[in-house]
């Protein structure tokens, strides 16, 4: 290790400015012996909830991420092997998603490209670039929802078992979501054997994005690397409202965090999707 890296466990949390994402920093913060990184796409924000929580006695560290943009994703990464060496946890968080009353007024294609663009091609990006820095006994956490697991069921049979398939490689999965993309740009994506959620859709990929990755950690010489998937439940936020969601972004935080900190060789904890601390069929 050269003089400027620190020997601390270093934990990441994308799009953790508000919301599940900044329940889950601060959460970590408490429960975790090491550095956390609260990262966002506005820094003027990012600043801010770093403020808030410290005020509140924690001291995250913070770094600005825009998970669609390479070269702010490489940044990052830059930084994280030029202080630290390499990463410890990553909880892939940040998402788009449009208020219920909202999308009825933003054509399909839009909800299509934005949903899948972040929820998942993002965070493959994110992931691409710093899976291969975490470090032995590291926990990756991709945030899915349980609309992937309902909307799956409206997929034609073949797409069924294809998103289902734990041997599938990554580029196949890419190839899937575009198809969706380019399918819904046209109104084709039903007869095509798509669901008709948007934002279900991206989540399926995140999904089965999840299994692959978790085949490749176990493929790998780094040991005891675990990925996992989880639904945080249906949370009062902004995207999701105020109003209906009957968790609190503090309650959704917990399996997350849950995953994030699971002890050294927790070997049946691999490739699978959690909701409330419980595995849960896709």
């Amino acid at each position: 290790m050269d003089g400027g890296q620190t020997a601390s466990r270093v934990a990441l949390v994308t799009g953790s400015n508000k919301g599940i994402g900044f329940e889950i920093v601060r959460r970590i913060c408490k429960e975790f012996d090491g550095i956390v990184y609260l990262t966002d796409i506005d820094e003027k924000l990012v600043k801010e909830a770093v403020q808030k929580l410290k005020s509140e006695g924690l001291n995250p560290s913070f770094h600005q991420l825009d998970i669609t943009n390479e070269q702010s994703i490489q940044a990052l990464k830059q930084h994280l092997q030029d202080k630290h060496g390499g990463l410890d946890v990553l909880v892939n968080n940040a998402a788009f998603g449009l208020k219920p009353e909202l999308r009825d007024g933003v054509p399909y294609a839009i909800q299509a490209e934005k949903s899948v663009g972040v929820n998942f091609t993002g965070t493959l990006a994110v992931s691409k670039a710093l899976l291969p820095i975490i470090r032995p006994h590291g926990r990756v956490v991709n945030m899915s929802s349980q609309s992937s697991n309902k909307a799956i069921r409206n997929c034609s049979a073949e797409l069924q078992a294809r998103f289902r398939d734990r041997s599938m490689e990554i580029e196949e999965l890419e190839m899937l979501m575009n198809k969706y993309i380019d399918m819904a740009r046209v109104g084709k994506h039903k007869e095509h054997g798509y669901p008709n959620s948007a934002y279900a859709m991206s989540k399926i990929g995140v999904t089965s994005l999840t299994f692959i990755q978790a085949r490749e950690m176990e493929e790998d010489p780094r040991e005891d690397i675990l990925v996992n998937c989880c639904c945080p439940g249906w949370c009062k936020t902004d995207s999701a409202g105020w109003e209906n969601p009957p968790r609190t972004a503090a309650e959704g935080a917990d399996t997350p965090v849950f995953l994030a900190l699971l002890p050294p060789n927790t070997k049946e904890s691999q490739g699978l999707m959690y909701h409330d601390r419980q595995p849960i069929p896709f």
